[in-house]
């Protein structure tokens, strides 16, 4: 039998469970004055005009981001034009330097509007920004309900910040 080693999960396993409340993780990081290990603590990779850059704790693929409007709303359309069009920008630079950093094949880019239809977190927009890779389905999630992530929320998160000094985000953003 063959061993998949993933140690840096042990983090997660060991962890004290925090107890379930109403609070919106997005909110909880944004709320926080800005601190660098703070930030990576909540996965909060930029702070912009509009919008927030964070890392999904539960990734569906390596480089799973989440684009989140400042303003804590599930509704779209309460969303300005300013609004919408900064976070469709960031969007679009976060693709570029995605695809720089890990080469994906495509991504799926999208976001679940309300409890109904699947918004983990209904009263906070988000986008989700998820690389993909040919092939990148396998036997895995099928025959064991296991997906395997090929690098640890640390190690993007500081290759995506290295990133991100290099390639400032456009003003509108």
């Amino acid at each position: 039998m063959d061993n998949l080693w993933a140690p840096w999960r042990h983090a997660y396993i060991a962890a004290t469970k925090p107890e379930k409340t109403d609070s919106c993780f997005i909110c909880s990081a944004k709320n926080h004055l800005f601190d660098k290990h703070i930030d990576k603590q909540n996965l909060l990779v930029k702070r912009l005009r509009f919008s927030l850059v964070m890392l999904n704790k539960f990734p569906y693929n390596n480089g799973h981001l989440l684009i989140c409007p400042l303003d804590h709303t599930g509704d779209l359309g309460q969303l300005d034009e300013n609004q919408l069009l900064s976070n469709s920008l960031t969007i679009q630079h976060l693709l570029k330097i995605v695809k720089e950093l890990i080469n994906p094949d495509g991504f799926n880019i999208g976001m679940n509007h309300g409890a109904a239809a699947g918004a983990g977190v209904p009263g906070h927009l988000h986008w989700h920004i998820v690389p993909r890779w040919n092939g990148d389905t396998n036997f895995m999630p099928v025959l064991t309900a296991t997906k395997v992530i090929v690098q640890s929320l640390d190690s993007f998160f500081d290759i995506l910040t290295q990133s991100i000094e290099k390639h400032p985000f456009p003003k509108e953003c």
